[in-house]
């Protein structure tokens, strides 16, 4: 039986190069897809591309779990209409595999990002990496973006743990660059710096209301039961009846899920404790998702979309929903999501039943307090005036996430980014950047393994024409700097301690791991075991 891509796939592209026969599509460049996919027809069941997916995503056809039986049609449909062709000729690599003198990179960022670079950077010699990161763990999105019922996902951090175990790579956690340590420090003891620090704030309506208590940004929200940090003393409102969503991405559809899954479902997952408790006692029956356009437009992908109907004892009601009708030019993507879409709306309502409700040509006006959040007034897309109001006791806005200026850089304010030229930033000479920050919050875990080749080639470009050669201090002397300045780093073994502590707790109560939420726990736990 051939083998099939399923909802996990992070477009981490590792299945494509151990293909024997190539028909893992697209092959170079997935920024064009939800997902990747296996030609049915080619596929000759020799079983390389599922041993390593890092997400699990890839099944044998025939032992396809159930919830997953759709992507057997879906993967066969990409290829109905791309028919598979022979592989383009291969490219010659755009670098050398070594260097004559050593090249010392800082990466700011420990993330997907920063960790696709440093594993770009470590297939070259002669390369010494310092990562840092302000936390005391690594992993950044996976750890506190990925949603906690997606635990097959955050097996991607296996692609990165032989690199950060490399003795190359030297690992700075809980150290945050731009306050003790600067840009101008890090460019004296390394020939350049990448930046990975991702896009961390959440993007704002700009609608009345939107300071009241019971709005939260996507970022806080998913950050609050995930366990990051920043987020461990959210309050968050549970205590009516109805929740609602602007936005229909793939977050939106995450926070509607977490809102709505039964308690016994999320006590076996790595949600935070904290959030587990708020939600264990939610009187949440309705989440609300809206969207400024129609289901042919929604940001929300195939798998995303497609995990909802795997909600128990919730129903799924589409309003708005005017155009479910496929047309000729419709993707593959798009086709399947109308599929879904019509498959839903045919669905009955039953009595007793918690409720998804996705509102279609709908966007916010305002937010109505006066002390909290009562409601939510909304209008048809477009329209002048109007509208009606929804009461709520929760709004959570997922309209994207955007970046934070970067101390020493320039910043584009509008796009939320670095200026930069295929990674390399415009005006800072030895600064680079890659992830989110590099090209706006849009792509999975996965799109970064491209975009950090991309920014790797540009600063090796430069260091192989000598834009890079200027003396700088050694490793001893960053050090002692770490050391002047006050700052507990966490190294690697650090987060090992962290790591075993937390799936050891979990283990006790039959979770995959409980998370350590602040600063001082998770430092207390990694000094007093690696010391």
């Amino acid at each position: 039986m051939p083998y099939v891509i399923t909802q996990n796939c992070c477009k981490d592209a590792s299945c494509v190069p151990v293909c024997p026969v190539d028909c893992i599509r697209p092959n170079r460049d997935s920024a064009g897809t939800e997902m990747l996919y296996i030609d049915p027809g080619t596929c000759i069941d020799c079983g390389a591309c599922q041993e390593v997916c890092p997400v699990d995503a890839i099944y044998s056809a025939d032992q396809l779990p159930q919830p997953l039986a759709p992507f057997a049609g879906l993967n066969a449909a990409y290829f109905d209409a791309h028919p598979l062709r022979p592989a383009d000729p291969p490219v010659p690599p755009a670098r050398r595999t070594s260097h004559p003198s050593t090249l010392r990179v800082a990466i700011v960022g420990a993330g997907p990002a920063g960790c696709y670079a440093a594993t770009e950077l470590l297939g070259v010699r002669n390369i010494e990496i310092e990562l840092f990161d302000r936390l005391p763990t690594p992993f950044g999105l996976i750890r506190a973006g990925v949603a906690p019922d997606h635990q097959a996902t955050k097996n991607v951090v296996r692609v990165f743990d032989r690199g950060l175990a490399d003795p190359r790579l030297h690992c700075h956690f809980n150290v945050e660059i731009g306050t003790r340590i600067t840009h101008a420090d890090l460019l004296a003891h390394h020939h350049a710096v990448i930046y990975a620090v991702g896009a961390s704030a959440g993007r704002k309506l700009g609608i009345g209301g939107e300071p009241l208590p019971g709005h939260h940004s996507a970022a806080d929200f998913v950050s609050w039961y995930n366990g990051h940090p920043d987020a461990a003393d959210i309050e968050v409102n549970t205590s009516h009846l109805r929740a609602v969503i602007t936005g229909n991405g793939n977050v939106a559809l995450d926070i509607a899920r977490m809102l709505l899954l039964d308690p016994d479902r999320l006590a076996v997952t790595d949600i935070a404790d904290h959030a587990l408790d708020t939600l264990s006692r939610s009187m949440i029956r309705e989440v609300v998702v809206l969207a400024r356009r129609g289901p042919r437009d929604a940001a929300f992908s195939v798998g995303e979309f497609l995990a909802l109907g795997d909600l128990d004892g919730v129903d799924i009601q589409l309003v708005g929903a005017d155009d479910l009708t496929g047309r000729p030019g419709d993707d593959v993507e798009t086709a399947a999501k109308l599929d879904l879409a019509r498959s839903y709306a045919a669905r009955s309502i039953l009595p007793g039943n918690k409720r998804l409700v996705l509102r279609f040509h709908t966007e916010p006006v305002e937010l109505l307090g006066p002390d909290r959040v009562r409601a939510l007034r909304v209008r048809e897309t477009g329209a002048a005036g109007g509208g009606d109001e929804i009461p709520a006791g929760l709004v959570i806005s997922a309209i994207g996430y955007r970046g934070r200026p970067v101390e020493g850089l320039g910043f584009d304010d509008e796009r939320g980014i670095v200026p930069n030229d295929r990674g390399k930033v415009v005006d800072a000479p030895g600064a680079y950047v890659t992830g989110w920050i590099k090209r706006g919050p849009r792509g999975v875990i996965g799109t970064n393994r491209i975009c950090a080749a991309e920014t790797v080639a540009a600063l090796l470009s430069d260091f192989d024409a000598g834009l890079l050669d200027r003396e700088i201090s050694d490793r001893q002397a960053l050090g002692e700097l770490l050391t002047d300045r006050g700052i507990t780093e966490i190294g690697w073994p650090g987060w090992l301690s962290i790591d075993a502590a937390e799936r050891a707790r979990g283990a006790q109560v039959s979770r995959p791991r409980r998370k350590f939420v602040t600063v001082d726990s998770l430092l207390g736990s990694a000094l007093s075991r690696s010391t």
